[in-house]
């Protein structure tokens, strides 16, 4: 199983492999909605943005993480974002080789990237990559039991919700947080692909 940086193209977005370049073009997109300001989700601001992308390569070097930014293509239907812009990032985390498994998150998107195919698109390529290239056998999605947007969106990918793990986390804010764990299988992928490659379809 190889955690490698890897570009993963596709029709309105590509994924490419984060770096410290990406600093001011993540700023920009957090700016997009002010989307720091969100109490269910850690989304720094611009003094924070590059510990953020430090944490993130540090988990690629120890072989748990491997973290993307999102970039707009520029062909998506009715959107007001910019060619070729940077409107988010997305990462693999827990990544257990030995189990096969690997959580999918950090996931956040500019505002004018919201309620587009974006997040669809992101997540197909990272599924895909997930259970064909690296032939895992589970993808896990962990979000806070606040988050109504979060867990409808991954509900919405063909996700089961398996249960909420109390007093999971503790935020920067100090709240104690619980989480929902969601997952799909690889039995379950075929027919989740098929929705998602549906929902893309115009």
């Amino acid at each position: 199983m190889d955690i490698s940086p890897v570009t993963l193209p596709s029709r309105f977005i590509s994924l490419e492999p984060m770096t410290f370049a990406h600093e001011q073009p993540l700023i920009a997109a957090a700016a997009d909605g002010d989307l720091w300001n969100t109490d269910v989700t850690i989304i720094p601001r611009a003094e924070g943005m590059r510990d953020y992308i430090q944490y993130a390569l540090d988990g690629l070097a120890q072989g748990n993480q491997l973290p993307f930014v999102i970039r707009y293509a520029g062909v998506s239907p009715a959107s007001a974002m910019s060619e070729d812009m940077i409107v988010g990032t997305t990462r693999f985390y827990e990544i257990f080789p030995n189990d096969r498994k690997a959580a999918i998150g950090y996931t956040w998107l500019a505002k004018s990237a919201q309620r587009t195919p974006v997040n669809t698109e992101a997540k197909l390529l990272l599924l895909t990559h997930a259970f064909e290239t690296w032939k895992l056998v589970r993808v896990e999605f962990i979000t806070d039991v606040r988050n109504e947007q979060s867990r409808a969106a991954i509900l919405r990918l063909g996700a089961k919700q398996e249960g909420i793990l109390r007093k999971h986390l503790i935020l920067p804010s100090g709240r104690v947080r619980d989480s929902v764990v969601f997952s799909i299988t690889d039995d379950e992928w075929p027919e989740v692909k098929a929705q998602l490659e549906n929902r893309l379809r115009y």
